[in-house]
């Protein structure tokens, strides 16, 4: 019997030392959430080490190592944190929808990398806004990006080549509630970028989310031009050799369990 209890002794004194040992969750250094001042829509985001940003994209102004969100909902923090749609988000709680907030946050150095800081912003919403939330994926109708029957026709950037994507072309209104925000498509332009860049405006532009399932791993420059009201599938084919496909594709989603007001600090 005491060798028994001798062995279960030290199998938890062995756990302890293991849970011990475990790293703590990543926090920044310092972090501000306070409600906006702007009459602006939202902007901003995160800025890691490894991140690659076009001109045009709201994280481009934000500094290294930072999370600087302007004007933003609950919502919109969220879609930054976990990487998705804002219209992909249930649950909203009550007390959303006039909200918003700016939100400043500095990780310990500039070192910190872009999936590093989008946990430090996740642990700070369930911090701030004591979040939770749970995560599904649904079977909706979509499309997949694959490759045309003569393959593709992209440009294989140089490792050495600045990162640019540049959207442009009419307005067509952006699903986000009461934002009213303008989105441009027409014409797109990616210099070393890979294609999952181009996914979010083709899935705005087909109205339907778009997976990319062409194989491609590689870092690409690439210019993609279409009609207002156009099918995106002869562009797709004639100027980069893609098209896409109609299928059942999954679809994340994220459904807010509880959350509360922030403190302000």
């Amino acid at each position: 019997m005491k060798i028994k209890l001798l062995g279960v002794a030290l199998l938890l004194f062995q756990a302890s030392r293991l849970l011990l040992a475990l790293p703590s969750a990543p926090e920044f250094e310092v972090a501000s959430i306070k409600p906006t001042r702007s009459s602006l829509g939202v902007s901003g985001g995160c800025h890691g080490r490894d991140a690659r940003f076009g001109p045009t994209d709201m994280e481009a102004g934000v500094p290294l190592g930072r999370c600087v969100i302007t004007a933003g909902r609950l919502t919109h923090i969220m879609a930054i944190a976990f990487k998705i749609d804002v219209n992909r988000i249930d649950g909203r709680p009550e007390w959303e929808g006039p909200l918003r907030f700016d939100l400043e946050a500095k990780a310990e150095n500039a070192s910190a990398t872009q999936d590093e800081l989008l946990q430090m912003l996740r642990n700070l919403l369930a911090d701030r806004f004591k979040l939770k939330a749970s995560r599904e994926t649904r079977e909706e109708s979509g499309y997949a990006l694959v490759l045309a029957k003569n393959g593709p026709k992209l440009k294989e950037a140089r490792p050495d080549e600045e990162t640019r994507f540049v959207v442009r072309g009419s307005s067509v209104n952006k699903k986000d509630g009461a934002d009213g925000q303008k989105l441009p498509l027409n014409t797109v332009t990616g210099q070393n970028l890979p294609l999952h860049q181009l996914l979010d405006v083709l899935s705005r532009a087909a109205g339907a989310a778009v997976v990319d399932r062409t194989g491609l791993t590689g870092s690409y420059d690439f210019t993609l031009s279409w009609e207002p009201g156009e099918n995106l599938s002869g562009p797709l084919q004639q100027q980069l050799g893609l098209k896409l496909e109609g299928q059942k594709v999954p679809v994340e989603y994220i459904t807010i369990v509880s959350a509360e007001r922030p403190t302000e600090n």
